[in-house]
């Protein structure tokens, strides 16, 4: 028996009674074949992907794009990787005959932008020149925007100041506070799993080792405590004594960098001075004392001329100082904040938080096989121009952000981020290296290219200082957490609030997403952890 469609419904008549009746816009039509243009794709060392082909504008989005490549590679529907890309043109003047590439900002989201990107930056007739695509594989899963609310996990006695998710658990998530306590939660059953007691001062920063084995705080109390994270129970010879003011961040030694599978800490402090510790021994190995001013922030890379890692440190003295991690000696000084430097983010820091854990492959058996992943993913992820760069972002109060690349500029800044109009107070580069997420006292989160530390975007949303900001694994999504006492789930690439987030009593001090993209940990001056699910 045949299936009867139905009748039209009455909205349906109503539409097509009123299309009858007006006259039909030719000129819309006839622009609708924009002719094409023809596309060489090459990946992000410059290497040729693909033979050179041709690409009708009309369906020159982004996904079609991507697509394209990917049949063009080969690969089957469930084997494909979604792309990006960023757009280069080698033109000729007519001064030289010497070719010089103009490198544009990424693939615009509507094709109908195409044409006028292209002529903003003098390039008239697309058809009669061959457009490089410079491809950039995005993450091989997408994180879904988180929601609701899944759990309100009462227990801090004060206001909690740090969260951090453990890189190998997504179920393990550690909060320090006021209450002199750090604290490690099962997020998926919402309940508490140890409580870290025995600091005299409040817990103003928690920091997982990259293999999840321990775990750091750092406090008012001027010690550093290394706990074993199941039993919640100090490490052997766990605490550390030395600095003489109060203990302000910590950063662990990147894992494929530890000697004889011993680890270093190190901690920053308002003495302004940086200890390295040897965490087996609780041995202060160097002491990096160059800051006039309160250190600030710490990040510990695994760059440097022979890759032994460096260690970058901000100060309220206006300066960022550059160490050789082996050696306690400076490198050098980066010198161009009017204002104290409140944060520092590295471009490989996902990486070097996560060491050999990745989404969907196996861990290695072996200690050699856990450091050599750990260095394949840094390798991976620093790798620009066939060479290793790792760049640094640097926030302060003086409204501005600086990018740095230490490694091949030296003391030059590579770009100078301005746009806020109040103190900076948190930085964080997207986990594939291409974005940079800012914090500030202007009530705004804003989005800066990676490479150029050009302007990408402003989100607008809250209504008070927004003190933290995290990306998802996927660098699709950001949430945001601000005094307003609400966090807010951003769609990165649109720039548009996916999710708002209600829930807590007060001002959101802390904020981090799981390195799974499944759930968002979240605490501040209401005294009770939240956790965010899609």
């Amino acid at each position: 028996m045949a299936t009867v469609v139905p009748p039209p419904s009455k909205r349906q008549r109503r539409d097509e009674l009123e299309r009858s009746q007006v006259q039909q816009d030719v000129t819309a039509v006839a622009a609708a074949d924009l002719g094409s243009f023809k596309a060489r794709f090459v990946d992000g060392d410059g290497n040729q992907m693909t033979d050179v082909v041709e690409i009708p504008l009309a369906d020159a989005t982004e996904k079609n794009v991507s697509l394209l490549l990917n049949t063009l590679l080969g690969r089957d529907r469930e084997d494909h990787t979604p792309y990006r890309f960023r757009i280069h043109v080698s033109t000729t003047s007519k001064d030289s005959s010497t070719p010089t590439t103009t490198i544009l900002d990424f693939y615009p989201t509507n094709p109908s932008a195409l044409l006028p990107l292209l002529a903003s930056h003098g390039i008239t007739s697309p058809f009669e020149t061959t457009l490089t695509l410079a491809a950039e594989p995005q993450s091989i899963f997408r994180v879904q925007a988180v929601s609701r609310l899944a759990h309100r996990i009462p227990g801090h006695g004060q206001p909690i100041l740090c969260a951090s998710f453990s890189p190998n658990s997504p179920s393990r998530l550690a909060t320090g506070s006021g209450d002199n306590t750090a604290r490690i939660w099962d997020p998926d059953t919402g309940t508490p799993f140890r409580t870290l007691a025995g600091h005299t001062g409040w817990v103003l920063g928690v920091s997982w080792a990259p293999d999840g084995s321990r775990l750091a705080t750092c406090s008012m109390d001027k010690t550093v405590r290394v706990w074993d994270p199941e039993t919640g129970k100090l490490a052997p010879g766990g605490e550390f004594k030395g600095h003489n003011k109060w203990v302000l961040g910590l950063a662990w030694e990147p894992y494929h960098l530890w000697r004889d599978g011993t680890p270093r800490l190190a901690s920053a402090s308002k003495d302004g001075s940086v200890r390295i510790w040897v965490v087996n021994t609780g041995r202060t190995e160097h002491v990096l004392g160059g800051h006039k001013g309160s250190v600030s922030c710490v990040r510990w890379g695994a760059g440097g001329d022979k890759g032994t890692g460096l260690i970058y440190t901000a100060s309220h003295d206006k300066t960022v100082k550059v160490w050789d991690a082996v050696q306690g000696t400076l490198v050098c000084t980066l010198s161009a904040h009017a204002h104290w430097v409140n944060h520092l983010a590295l471009s490989t820091d996902h990486v070097l938080r996560t060491g050999y854990f990745e989404y969907g492959k196996e861990i290695p058996d072996s200690e050699e096989g856990k450091r050599a992943l750990a260095r394949e993913r840094f390798e991976k992820a620093a790798r620009m121009q066939g060479k290793v760069v790792e760049r640094l972002a640097s926030a302060s109060d003086d409204f501005s952000m600086y990018l740095w690349d230490p490694m091949n500029e030296g003391t030059k800044p590579v770009a100078r981020m301005l746009g806020h109009q109040k103190q900076v107070n948190h930085v964080t580069f997207s986990p594939d290296g291409t974005l940079i997420a800012s914090a500030s006292w202007d009530n705004h989160t804003k989005l800066w290219n990676a490479r150029d530390g050009k302007f990408i975007n402003t989100l607008r949303g809250h209504v008070a200082p927004v003190y933290q900001c995290a990306f998802s694994a996927d660098s699709r999504l950001l949430v945001s957490a601000s005094k307003d006492t609400t966090l807010k789930c951003w769609n990165v690439r649109t720039g548009k609030l996916a999710n708002d987030l209600p829930g807590h009593e007060d001002e959101v001090y802390a904020v981090d997403w799981s390195p799974d993209g499944k759930m968002v940990g979240s605490g501040g001056k209401d005294k009770a952890v939240r956790l965010w699910r899609n």
